[in-house]
């Protein structure tokens, strides 16, 4: 696990809510506070979508960020910046699987519960926490520091300035 502080706030916020940059994780959970607190949880409802459109979704019960950006945007866009927000975004399970096979058989698919950014704004300042659950216990942290390799080298590919 790492703490990452974005030097940019304003160049993130703009990537994160009008790029498609982040739209292939997962959105487990987000809240913003501004004159009001909204909240959107991980949590799926089947019987709002048919049957075809169930069949048309990649990520059968997740929302991808993809989903959620223009709701995020929606909120936050205006003149005055939220007092808080929190999103919690989860690497989707195509992109884990190409992460683990990296390991050299460390560790089975089935055993990673998930691989998170934490992205946290708060009193002017963002930072982006990353984290790791497995479902079994080990001592090894091969897979929790090749996961901040990662995030690192995204977050660098795309320009986006950060201090640890």
């Amino acid at each position: 696990m790492i703490s990452l502080k974005v030097e940019d706030v304003k160049s993130f916020m703009a990537i994160l809510l009008t790029n498609t940059l982040f739209d292939e994780f997962v959105l487990k959970e987000m809240e913003i506070q501004t004159f009001k607190s909204f909240y959107i949880s991980s949590s799926f409802h089947e019987n709002f979508f048919s049957g075809e459109e169930l069949e048309e979704r990649t990520e059968k019960s997740d929302a991808l960020w993809s989903e959620i950006r223009g709701i995020a945007f929606s909120i936050i866009r205006g003149n005055k910046t939220p007092l808080s927000m929190k999103i919690v975004l989860q690497l989707s399970k195509k992109h884990v699987i190409s992460l683990v096979n990296g390991l050299g058989g460390k560790l089975n698919i089935e055993d990673v519960g998930g691989l998170y950014l934490n992205i946290r704004f708060d009193r002017n300042e963002l930072n982006i926490i990353t984290g790791t659950a497995i479902k079994t216990f080990t001592l090894d942290k091969t897979l929790e520091q090749e996961w901040d390799i990662w995030v690192r080298g995204f977050l660098k590919a795309q320009n986006i300035a950060f201090t640890e």
